[in-house]
């Protein structure tokens, strides 16, 4: 049996053309894979940055003051222990004789340093105290990743927290005498977006 060459050639450059096509196929795909990794990357980094500014705003007097290491709140800008001896007690709302509503208000009182008032004013209760103070932004990037510190919060049940909750808007409306936190709630809010968003990057 005997082919002829034109078949022959045809069936070559056939071949060639197929292993051409999967060349440029894989290629492509590698490609593909090397720009969604760079741009995996590039919004992992864009999103620990972006933490980094929250973590600014959450270790600041009006944010960490009512999450305490300990369980007695802080006040002031230099953050010092709660004075009358104030405890967490297990909801977050002080001990019997000595809630916080006693003294604070469902709104701030006039006047400088007077105290500042919400109608659920309190730290959060003691079976996810949610602590801010001491902790580096690795360790409060992942606390804020663990359900079982925020009360069983998600990420995106967070960010409402933070956008929407009247008792965490106080932190920029803290009355005559407080600092504001370093950035506004609109901007803290678009920094906690963007770190979702990029996955939730914690920093090193």
């Amino acid at each position: 049996m005997s082919f002829s060459a034109k078949p022959l050639s045809s069936l070559l450059l056939w071949c060639l053309a197929i292993g051409i096509c999967a060349l440029g196929l894989v290629v492509l795909m590698r490609s593909a894979n090397a720009a969604a990794l760079a741009k995996a990357a590039q919004d992992a980094g864009a999103s620990r940055e972006a933490f980094l500014q929250v973590y600014k705003v959450f270790t600041s007097p009006r944010c960490q003051n009512c999450h305490p290491a300990g369980d007695s709140p802080l006040q002031g800008d230099d953050s010092h222990v709660h004075l009358q001896d104030v405890v967490r007690g297990k909801d977050g709302h002080g001990v019997y004789g000595m809630r916080c509503d006693t003294c604070h208000q469902t709104a701030n009182l006039p006047g400088e340093h007077m105290p500042p008032g919400n109608p659920k004013w309190g730290l959060p209760p003691a079976e996810h105290k949610m602590v801010f103070v001491g902790r580096s932004a690795a360790e409060l990037c992942r606390q804020l990743k663990d359900p079982k510190q925020t009360g069983g919060r998600s990420l995106q049940a967070l960010l409402e927290h933070v956008s929407s909750d009247d008792l965490v808007g106080w932190g920029w409306d803290p009355g005559q005498g407080r600092s504001l936190p370093p950035l506004s709630r609109a901007d803290t809010v678009a920094q906690m977006k963007t770190w979702i968003d990029g996955g939730a990057a914690c920093p090193e």
